[in-house]
């Protein structure tokens, strides 16, 4: 006599960003299994002495196996000094000290050359930018649909309100760059970029300053690379509590984008 056929059991459900229940993801070509994650997390500091601790304990707190990479570009606050007390603590496990001011792009570049991490991540060190959103960056690139995930600041999700013409000029940028990718990323100057990172170390990159974020992303697209874009929390910081890229930074970061899409 036949037996009825038992039924296939159901997939668990995952809890998304907003706290509803809902299907697991079909799994993509290129998965990372979960245990397997080491997260490189890239810190490029510069005289930030008030809020590196803060930073720090927040990487801490944010359940992923991880190495952290801090790169002192020079700072002449004391910053130094806080970092080297860290790295003989133990909760810093890399820190690269650049002799001269060299530039965000380049301590971004040092500590991407010390990273052995499976993905990588840039995390400022000024508080604007929460790990508590990593997760949700993380996702697309474990469960194999992505190669990179931008995190946006203006897809909803909760953030300090500050300057009209801030936004209005990085919307320009965004723009311009997506002319020339053919991407339709709604914030390519976020920090938060995670990247696989066998493909983050092979990326051929320059610039020393700002110019990092064009720059990755004219890399990234170039490579016809699966790129997904999630919302992340922003808290933006005054000029008067140390804000630091100007519009010095914007005129430039428009030669940047021409030069890495159109000059190579």
């Amino acid at each position: 006599m036949n037996q009825p056929a038992t039924p296939a059991p159901r997939a668990a459900l995952r809890t998304t960003p907003s706290g509803i229940s809902a299907p697991p993801h079909m799994r993509g070509r290129s998965p990372i299994e979960a245990g397997s994650i080491v997260l490189s997390v890239l810190i490029p500091v510069y005289n930030e002495r008030a809020t590196i601790e803060a930073i720090i304990a927040q990487v801490h707190a944010v359940p992923v196996r991880k190495e952290i990479i801090c790169v002192d570009d020079c700072s002449s606050d004391g910053t130094a000094d806080v970092l080297r007390a860290m790295k003989a603590s133990g909760v810093i496990d890399k820190l690269i000290f650049h002799e001269v001011n060299r530039g965000k792009g380049a301590a971004i570049r040092t500590a991407l050359r010390a990273s052995t991490g499976n993905v990588v991540i840039v995390q400022d060190a000024d508080l604007e930018y929460d790990p508590a959103d990593w997760p949700t960056l993380l996702e697309p690139i474990v469960d194999g649909r992505a190669d990179a995930v931008f995190g946006s600041r203006f897809l909803g999700g909760p953030h300090r309100v500050l300057y009209f013409w801030n936004s209005v000029g990085n919307s320009v940028l965004t723009t311009f760059s997506n002319m020339l990718t053919n991407l339709n990323l709604t914030d390519m100057e976020t920090c938060y970029k995670a990247v696989r990172g066998d493909i983050a170390r092979s990326l051929h990159l320059t610039s020393d300053r700002f110019g990092f974020e064009p720059e990755i992303t004219a890399r990234l697209a170039r490579a016809d690379l699966r790129i997904f874009e999630v919302p992340i929390s922003y808290s933006g910081r005054t000029y008067a509590e140390g804000k630091k890229i100007g519009w010095k930074d914007g005129v430039a970061a428009i030669w940047h984008i021409i030069k890495f899409n159109l000059l190579g």
